[in-house]
């Protein structure tokens, strides 16, 4: 199945939503591989903190929900 980026997006939010609540914050090294539960049987692993630096990169051209959903799980954009 074909994700779209949306679906990928949302993954990788997901992703960083568990970090936040694991470790307390979005500090993520840039190496750091976080992996995930999606669906019943399946486990992804998801380059995070490539993601999240990512994101902090393109803040400027993010949709301001995608912004604010960050932000609410203490994303530092600076």
């Amino acid at each position: 199945m074909r994700r779209t980026q949306a679906d990928k997006w949302a993954l990788n939010y997901q992703a960083a939503k568990q970090f936040y609540e694991r470790e307390g914050h979005l500090r993520v090294p840039r190496k750091h591989v976080e992996r995930i539960a999606v669906g019943d049987q399946e486990e992804r692993e998801l380059r995070l903190g490539a993601w999240i630096s990512n994101q902090r990169s393109r803040a400027a051209t993010l949709s301001p929900e995608r912004g604010e959903l960050l932000s609410a799980i203490g994303m530092r954009w600076a």
